[in-house]
C-alpha cells in the first residue's frame, strides 16, 4: 500500500481533519480517531460506573479496562501486569520516582537533552535519597545526540539508574536504545525511557530494546489523553507500591497506578492498537517522504540553521523538524505563515530547556518546530514550503546576502 494514493481514506478516520487548519504541531498532540471518539461517547453514555461490581453493567466496563491492557500491552510486546496507565508521562515518571528505592551514595545518570519530564522527577529523586547525579550531557553542537561512548565513562558499580530520550521532542534524532540498555545492564543499572517523540512514528517492542521502564503518551499517537508506563517484571523488584495498604501490589498498575487512568479514555486505546494494526510500513515509509521532502528545502537556504540530524533517513530521524531563520525570531516566522495560510506549527523551546537554552545556544524564543505524521499529506509540505520560502526571502538576513 502507497500511503500517499490513500490519504482520502486515511484521513477520514480523524474527524477533525475536516476543518480548514492543517495540523503539524503533531509532536504537541496527533488528532484523535473517530473511532476513539466514538467510543468514549459509548463508555460514558452506557458503562460509565465502578469497576468489580457484581451487576451487568459494571462487569461490562470491567470488561472493557481489562481488554484495554490487553491490547495496550501486546501492542509493545509487554504482559499485562507490566503496564500502568495514568493521566501524563509527567505524572507516571514522577509516581515512578517515589517508588524507587535506592542508597545514598549510589549514582543516576541524567540525560539533559530530553523533555523535563524525564529529568525533574530524577533530580528530586537524588536530591531525596542523597543520590550522585550525573549529567549524560553532548557538547553544544547543531545536533547534540546522545552517544554511547559518552554514556560509558559515566558508568560505575554504583550507577543504579540511566535515563534518556528514544526520539528528541526538539531535535527529531533517533537515539540508540538497545546499545543504551545494553550499557546500563553491564553495570547492573536500569534504563528509563521517554518515548513520548517516538511513539507515533515507530512500532514499539520494548522485550526487543531490553528497556526496563518507557513510557509514552497516547494522545500523541492518535488516541485519548493518557499516558501509559511500562515496567519489565524484574525492574518492578526494585519498585515499592504507593498505593492503598489493603490492596494488591503485583502488578505495575497495583503499585503506582493510584487511579489515575481515567475510565473513558482508557478503553479507548484499543481502537488505536487496531488502527496501526499492519500499517507501520506504509506510514513510515509517508513520513519519509514528508521529512526528506521539507529537510531538502531547508537545507538549501543559507540563512536557515536546522537543528538535529541533517540525515532525512527514518533511521536517524522522525518527522519532526525543527530550525531557526538567521535574523528572524522564531515567533515572527510563525505567525507571518499563519497569517496568511491554514497551517498550524510552533515556535520555542517545547519543554527542553537545558537543550535549548544551553546545548543550542536558543533563548526563549526557541526554534520553529514542524512536526509530520501519516495523516499529514505531500501537498501540505509542499504549501509549506512555498509559504516558508516567502518569509525566508524576505528576511533581514537574506536582503542583507543582497546587499
Amino acid at each position: 500500500m502507497v500511503f500517499e494514493n490513500h490519504q482520502k481514506e486515511v484521513r477520514d478516520h480523524f474527524p477533525a481533519l475536516q476543518q480548514n487548519q492543517v495540523y503539524l504541531d503533531n509532536a504537541g498532540g496527533s488528532q484523535t480517531l473517530g473511532t476513539v471518539i466514538d467510543s468514549i461517547t459509548d463508555y460514558l453514555t452506557g458503562t460509565n460506573v465502578q469497576l468489580g461490581a457484581s451487576y451487568t453493567v459494571s462487569k461490562k466496563s470491567t470488561a472493557l479496562y481489562g481488554a484495554a491492557y490487553k491490547a495496550a500491552a501486546k501492542y509493545i510486546n509487554a504482559n499485562p501486569d507490566e503496564i500502568v496507565f495514568g493521566s501524563s508521562t509527567t505524572q507516571l515518571f514522577r509516581n515512578l520516582s517515589y517508588a524507587l528505592k535506592f542508597n545514598p551514595g549510589d549514582e543516576i545518570v541524567v540525560s539533559w537533552i530530553d523533555h523535563e519530564s524525564n529529568i525533574a522527577s530524577w533530580l528530586d529523586l537524588a536530591e531525596r535519597q542523597n543520590l550522585v547525579l550525573k549529567w549524560w550531557k553532548p557538547k553544544p553542537s547543531l545536533n547534540p545526540e546522545l552517544l554511547v561512548s559518552d554514556l560509558t565513562a559515566l558508568l560505575s558499580p554504583r550507577t543504579r539508574l540511566v535515563t534518556c530520550t528514544h526520539a528528541s521532542n526538539l531535535l527529531g534524532t533517533i537515539t540508540d536504545v538497545k546499545a543504551v540498555a545494553a550499557a546500563a545492564h553491564g553495570v547492573g543499572a536500569l534504563l528509563c525511557v521517554d518515548a513520548v517523540a517516538y511513539a507515533p512514528h515507530r512500532p514499539v517492542d520494548v522485550k526487543d530494546l531490553g528497556v526496563d521502564f518507557y513510557c509514552f503518551s497516547w494522545y500523541k499517537v492518535y488516541g485519548p489523553h493518557i499516558s501509559m508506563l511500562y515496567g519489565s517484571w524484574s525492574a518492578q523488584t526494585h519498585v515499592r507500591p504507593l498505593g492503598h495498604f489493603f490492596n494488591p501490589s503485583v502488578s505495575l498498575e497495583d503499585k503506582i497506578g493510584l487511579a489515575g487512568g481515567s475510565y473513558e479514555l482508557l478503553q479507548a486505546v484499543p481502537h488505536v492498537v487496531e488502527y496501526l494494526d499492519s500499517k507501520w510500513d506504509s506510514i513510515i515509509a509517508h513520513e519519509s517522504l514528508l521529512q526528506t521532502t521539507l529537510l531538502d528545502y531547508l537545507k538549501l537556504q543559507p540563512n536557515v540553521v536546522i537543528y538535529g540530524t541533517l540525515d532525512s533517513s527514518v533511521r536517524a530521524r522522525v518527522a519532526t523538524i525543527s530550525f531557526s531563520v538567521k535574523g528572524l525570531a522564531s515567533q515572527a516566522v510563525v505567525e507571518q505563515v499563519e497569517s496568511k495560510t491554514p497551517y498550524g506549527f510552533r515556535y520555542g523551546t517545547y519543554y527542553s530547556e537545558r537543550l535549548a537554552r544551553e546545548t543550542l545556544g536558543l533563548s526563549k524564543d526557541g526554534a520553529v518546530r514542524v512536526s509530520m505524521v501519516h495523516y499529514n499529506t505531500l501537498d501540505e509540505i509542499q504549501g509549506l514550503i512555498k509559504a516558508l520560502d516567502e518569509v525566508i526571502k524576505n528576511s533581514p538576513s537574506a536582503k542583507a546576502s543582497k546587499l
